[in-house]
């Protein structure tokens, strides 16, 4: 091809068709600047493909985790609604007093195996934590949802915070109160050590020390009670944002 012009403006140029040659020479840079042009739209089309795709990987990813975090959340609602029941029970049985021995101590176990732990908080967070590092947030072109997605991991972060401060809040509590009453002898795989012990023994132990059982309970109840209602407003807000996701992804 460039031999083939280059004869045409040979030629050109020995007949002296100077006008001709002008006119040719402007047709043929016309040429090149299309061909320029072409090879940027080329170029700009790959990259607007590269970039969508790109932008498609990274919702279905946040879809995923974020449907994997409401399985969590619900999950560890639960939990602390198993341990809030055991809460329950326990308060019942050291109010009442016609609670039998091994009703209150199986009471105790129950609280000691599930109303006395703390609430914890994960979720996951790997994808944004990248479009973040990256500098990849960009990418999401719908602006709003782009935002919304940032006050969402936000609030994962306060309620992270807020289930801590809740826990630093209930240890100096809980610590004196575990190691001045032995609870240890409430556990299964540590009873052993403080020698056979009646129902009976153990029964008296917490009618005797009722409220401060009691006021122990309280404490663990105001955490799983707080924790459940940061829990719910999560949910609400991840399923928000995983049809917002969905909704984007039906446009690709």
């Amino acid at each position: 091809m460039i031999k083939f012009l280059r004869r045409i403006r040979q030629k050109l140029l020995s007949e002296n068709k100077i006008s001709k040659y002008v006119l040719y020479a402007i047709g043929e840079i016309i040429l090149v600047v299309i061909g320029i042009l072409i090879a940027l739209q080329i170029n700009n089309w790959n990259e607007n493909r590269k970039s969508r795709n790109q932008e498609s990987l990274y919702l279905q990813r946040l879809l995923s985790e974020n449907k994997e975090d409401l399985v969590t959340f619900e999950n560890n609602i639960k939990d602390l609604e198993k341990g809030i029941e055991t809460i329950e029970q326990l308060s019942s049985a050291l109010t009442k007093p016609s609670s039998s021995d091994s009703t209150l101590v199986a009471a105790a176990n129950d609280f000691f195996g599930y109303g006395s732990i703390y609430p914890i908080f994960t979720s996951s967070t790997s994808t944004f934590d990248d479009l973040s590092s990256t500098g990849n947030l960009k990418e999401i072109r719908n602006t709003n949802l782009r935002d919304q997605l940032v006050k969402h991991y936000a609030r994962h972060k306060q309620t992270a915070e807020r289930i801590r401060i809740g826990t630093d809040w209930g240890l100096p509590i809980d610590a004196p109160f575990t190691y001045n009453n032995s609870i240890m002898r409430f556990e299964p795989v540590s009873k052993f050590l403080f020698g056979n012990q009646s129902s009976t023994e153990l029964a008296n132990h917490l009618r005797e020390k009722k409220d401060e059982y009691i006021n122990n309970a309280a404490v663990h109840y105001w955490l799983n009670m707080d924790a459940i209602a940061q829990l719910d407003i999560l949910i609400e807000e991840t399923n928000k944002i995983v049809l917002m996701i969905e909704d984007e992804l039906k446009k690709e």
